[in-house]
């Protein structure tokens, strides 16, 4: 998909198979709106009258408009002015984009970046409108046949129109959101990917191909001898129930040029993806409806592999490391058992109450790994609770800190991607729920406040960094009809790095 800036003066002069405006719920013309309908002599304001409401996520085709050059005009509905922000213009974006895919267009103009809307940034805009449009043209086939394969989208150029004086910040924008929405969709493949393909040896060897296509990645895949030389017997304790080996991914991003002995060299910063590729729930084995969707638990892996990829593509100014412990949790003669004990990386042992909190098993020993790097911070993610789920549903990730301002520039990340979360209470109180006389501490908490109890065994392996830990669970997948992995929160997570490495 190539992205640029149109800057050509004369709107109604540009050639092009498809040219979407906005236009506003209550009869309003955005500004290239207006232009368009002087150049047809009132066109515009005439089909709003009779034919068009303007709603969000809604569009009216226009061809062969007269003053017009362009071949079809896209009137994208955007909703009351007065309500018009950062999230609908996204929201028209991806109307116009999706247009285009389903009307086989091989190119298009959009002027809907050049709509001001309240404090976002053209920067912002123009990088949501790569974001939306990558996420448009994904189209999984990897597992079709032939004969089902859709045809691949025809749409290879969207360029934006704005005024010259803006190219500059209008450019910036187009590349930072190509390369989230290529993160976004490696994410999404690897989620929509069935689980006897996208295994633990897979995921590894994922991050091998991405340390050959970026010369500034490297990739370092340890097998169980390594992780049993590490001592990482909570993880590997998940890990014995299945026949598919574990890997525990290592994937650095090192900036062009920086030197790792250098005195004014920032400390790296540094995700921890969770990624059990297939989740059963071992020997308290979860229910056979929409188990299939337990192929979508490797979706914390997934980001960190999508987001290290934006941000290689980026040239990030900033280290950045990657670290993925994978497995499958499934119920065996070898599984782990409800009352089994089992001791940590950290040497710290753990009563296993239920065996599909198999997640905290797992991440706990790399967020103990993470140490060695003295990372600034680490951010943890994983589809970790279906209590997250209950508490926020599929609109915010759960975000949960020890560090409010970690806390704050994650949260600001997502409000700035419209790729938000919210922030859950890490009381110490709730601490006492895991209180195990049999071992340090047990992996469950029991049904109240699930997620939160999640958050607090997690950090209770964190106290040498800040930390942050995102649960994904009702962010990462859509259900039904239209499921497929969402690509999120790679957008939230550049953003943030991003934003530290300025």
């Amino acid at each position: 998909m190539e992205f640029s800036t149109q800057t050509t003066a004369s709107l109604h002069q540009i050639k092009t198979a498809a040219l979407a405006v906005g236009v506003f719920a209550d009869g309003i013309l955005s500004p290239s709106a207006d232009t368009l309908d002087r150049a047809s002599n009132g066109a515009l304001r005439d089909v709003l009258k009779t034919e068009f409401k303007a709603k969000a996520n809604t569009h009216l085709v226009l061809r062969n408009l007269p003053g017009v050059s362009a071949t079809r005009i896209i009137l994208v509905g955007l909703g009351k002015q007065d309500r018009y922000n950062a999230a609908a213009h996204i929201a028209g974006e991806l109307t116009f984009a999706n247009y285009c895919v389903k009307a086989s267009v091989p190119e298009a103009v959009s002027t809907l970046a050049s709509i001001e809307c309240g404090n976002s940034t053209l920067r912002a805009r123009t990088r949501a409108t790569a974001m939306v449009t990558g996420r448009a043209t994904y189209q999984y086939n990897a597992t079709l046949s032939k004969v089902d394969h859709e045809p691949a989208p025809k749409l290879k150029k969207i360029s934006v129109w704005i005024n010259r004086t803006q190219a500059t910040e209008a450019q910036i924008g187009l590349r930072e959101g190509q390369a989230i929405a290529n993160g976004m969709n490696l994410t999404r493949l690897l989620g929509d990917l069935p689980p006897n393909i996208c295994t633990p040896t897979y995921l590894g060897n994922t991050a091998k191909k991405l340390a050959k296509e970026f010369k500034t990645l490297k990739a370092e895949v340890l097998g169980t001898k390594e992780i049993e030389a590490l001592k990482m017997g909570s993880f590997l304790s998940v890990a014995r129930g299945s026949y598919e080996p574990p890997a525990f991914i290592v994937l650095r991003y090192t900036p062009t040029g920086a030197k790792p002995a250098a005195k004014n060299r920032k400390a790296p910063i540094v995700l921890v993806g969770k990624g059990i590729t297939f989740d059963a729930g071992g020997i308290s084995i979860k229910p056979a409806a929409h188990m299939d969707e337990m192929k979508y638990d490797m979706c914390g892996a997934a980001s960190v592999l999508g987001t290290l990829r934006a941000v290689a593509e980026l040239e990030l100014g900033r280290e950045v490391i990657g670290l993925i412990p994978s497995c499958e949790n499934l119920p065996s003669g070898r599984a782990n058992k409800p009352g089994d004990v089992v001791t940590s990386m950290s040497g710290k042992t753990i009563e296993i109450l239920n065996t599909d909190a198999e997640g905290r098993l797992v991440l706990c020993d790399a967020l103990t790994y993470a140490e060695r790097f003295k990372p600034a911070a680490v951010i943890d993610i994983a589809t970790l609770t279906g209590a997250c789920v209950v508490a926020l549903g599929h609109i915010n990730t759960g975000l949960f800190s020890t560090n409010d301002a970690l806390a704050e520039s994650l949260l600001q990340a997502g409000r700035e991607t419209q790729d938000t979360a919210w922030r859950m209470p890490l009381d110490e109180a709730y601490q006492e729920q895991l209180r195990s006389n049999f071992a340090d501490m047990a992996n469950i908490g029991g049904p109240p406040a699930g997620s939160i109890t999640a958050a607090c065994f997690l950090s209770r392996f964190t106290r040498a960094y800040p930390w942050a830990h995102l649960d994904i669970a009702g962010t990462a997948w859509r259900s039904g009809n239209d499921k497929g992995a969402s690509g999120r929160p790679v957008p939230l997570l550049v953003q943030y790095l991003l934003s530290q490495a300025s």
